[in-house]
C-alpha cells in the first residue's frame, strides 16, 4: 500500500507547484485524508496550543474522566463496548457567533489563544478549498460560497483527549465514522498516535508529525464533487501508555445552506456518474439525521435525503 499522503505546502510557491497540486489531487481522489506541512501557522504558536490543552486536561478534565470510568465500571471491561467512547471532549464554537468566552475552565490565555487559532484555521481552510477548486476545475471560491447560506459557514473544534486505556481491544477512543461537513482540520498529539483511516479494508495509521496538520474530507464535499472525493471512515485507538491529544476544527456549511453537487462537475461526468447523482438538501437536515447515525455507514443517509429531496424538491431562489 501507497505510504499516507505528506504534502509539504511551501512548494505551492514555486517551480513545484504542479506536482504539489497533483498531490493533493491524488490524496482527495484517492485516500480522502492527508498531512499538510509548512503551512504558514508558526510552529511555537502550534507548541503553545498543544501545552494549553495538556495543561487544561490535567487540570480540569483529568479527575473528571476518572470519575466517569468509575461510574460506567468501563475499568476491567470483560466484553466489547459499542455505545460508547474512552474520550475526553469539550466544544467551541467559532463561526456564526462564538461562544470561547462561555466555555467554563479555560484560562484567559487559553480562550486567547484558542480564538487566534482558530481565525488561523478559517484562513487555511478557506485556502485549501480553493486549491480543491483548482484541482477539480471549478471556479476559485466556488466552495466557499456552496458552504455560505445566509450567515457563513459554521466553523468549530472538538478538543479531545484519549486517556491511557487498560482494554483497548474493548473499547475504542472513537468509534468508526465519516465527518458529517465539509472540510476538517485536525492538530493531533506529535507523540502519541491513535488515529487511522479505512482504505481497501485495512485500517491505516495516520501518523503524528510535529508541527503537521491532517486534513480530511467531511460528507458535504463527496456530495459537492458528486463522489469525485469521497469522506472516508476514520477511529481513534485508546492506547494502554500516554493520553493522544486531538484538537479538530471543522470548517462546515452554513445551517441553511443548500447542498448539491455543482453543475459543473456533472457536465464533465461521464453518464453512469451522472445517473447515480447525490442528493440536494439543506446541511442542516443533514446533521439532524446524522446526529442519530453517527456511527453507521453514510450510503443510508444519502439515499434518506435523496427521498426526502423527491417528497419535497428543495427551493434554492
Amino acid at each position: 500500500m501507497a505510504n499516507f499522503p505528506v504534502i509539504n505546502m511551501e512548494k505551492l510557491n514555486g517551480e513545484g507547484r504542479a506536482a504539489t497540486m497533483e498531490q493533493i489531487r491524488d490524496a482527495c481522489e484517492n485516500w480522502g485524508f492527508f498531512e499538510i506541512l509548512n503551512h504558514g501557522i508558526p510552529h511555537d504558536f502550534m507548541d503553545t496550543v498543544e501545552r494549553l490543552t495538556k495543561e487544561h486536561y490535567k487540570k480540569c478534565m483529568e479527575q473528571r474522566f476518572k470519575e466517569l470510568v468509575a461510574t460506567k465500571a468501563l475499568e476491567g471491561l470483560q466484553a466489547e463496548v459499542t455505545d460508547m467512547d474512552w474520550e475526553s471532549t469539550f466544544h467551541l464554537r467559532h463561526l456564526p457567533q462564538s461562544n470561547i468566552s462561555e466555555v467554563p475552565d479555560l484560562s484567559d490565555e487559553y480562550r486567547k489563544v484558542m480564538k487566534e487559532f482558530a481565525l488561523k484555521l478559517e484562513k487555511l481552510a478557506e485556502e485549501l478549498l480553493d486549491l480543491l477548486c483548482e484541482n477539480l476545475g471549478l471556479e476559485k471560491g466556488y466552495l466557499k460560497k456552496a458552504f455560505h447560506g445566509t450567515k457563513g459557514p459554521t466553523f468549530g473544534t472538538k478538543v479531545a483527549n484519549y486517556p491511557p486505556c487498560p482494554t483497548p481491544d474493548k473499547i475504542k477512543g472513537l468509534r468508526a465514522h465519516t465527518d458529517a461537513g465539509g472540510i476538517i482540520l485536525l492538530l493531533q498529539d506529535p507523540q502519541v498516535s491513535g488515529l487511522q483511516l479505512l482504505k481497501d479494508g485495512e485500517w491505516v495509521d495516520v501518523p503524528p508529525l510535529r508541527h503537521s496538520i491532517v486534513i480530511n474530507l467531511g460528507d458535504q464535499l463527496e456530495v459537492i464533487t458528486n463522489g469525485k472525493y469521497k469522506s472516508v471512515e476514520h477511529r481513534v485507538i485508546a492506547q494502554t501508555d500516554g493520553a493522544h491529544m486531538s484538537i479538530a476544527s471543522f470548517y462546515n456549511p452554513g445551517s441553511d445552506a443548500v447542498i448539491y453537487p455543482a453543475p459543473a462537475l456533472l457536465e464533465k461526468a461521464a453518464e453512469d456518474e451522472k445517473k447515480n447523482v447525490y442528493p440536494k438538501f439543506v446541511f442542516e437536515d443533514y446533521m439532524t439525521l446524522y446526529a442519530g447515525l453517527k456511527f453507521q455507514a453514510k450510503e443510508p443517509r444519502f439515499e434518506a435525503m435523496k427521498a426526502r429531496e423527491t417528497t419535497a424538491p428543495i427551493a434554492t431562489a
